[in-house]
């Protein structure tokens, strides 16, 4: 039988960190803050962790304390590529 390694957090999709915020919530957060959420009970965040990284257990921590949903940072905007003026344009006629 051949040994295989587990498969490395690097490998997996992005960290998602679960904890209860000061009010008793659980929050879930993935490590970029895009993506997470706000839960009644721990069985629903740790669903909803592994959905959104791909059935990955080994890149869901726990977080131990208090631990708030952060949502000051903003996603990048998606820059459009630069048009290539001599490319030819589409001309419609009515």
């Amino acid at each position: 039988m051949k040994h295989s390694e587990p498969p490395s957090i690097e490998s997996c999709s992005k960290l998602f960190l679960v904890g209860k915020n000061s009010r008793g919530n659980w929050v879930v957060q993935d490590q970029d803050r895009l993506c997470g959420g706000l839960f009644v009970d721990r069985a629903q965040a740790l669903r909803f962790a592994m959905f959104e990284n791909g059935r990955h257990p080994e890149s869901v921590i726990m977080v131990p304390g208090v631990f708030e949903l952060d949502t000051s940072r903003k996603p990048e905007a998606v820059q459009n590529p630069p048009l290539n003026t001599d490319a030819p344009r589409e001309r419609r006629v009515a």
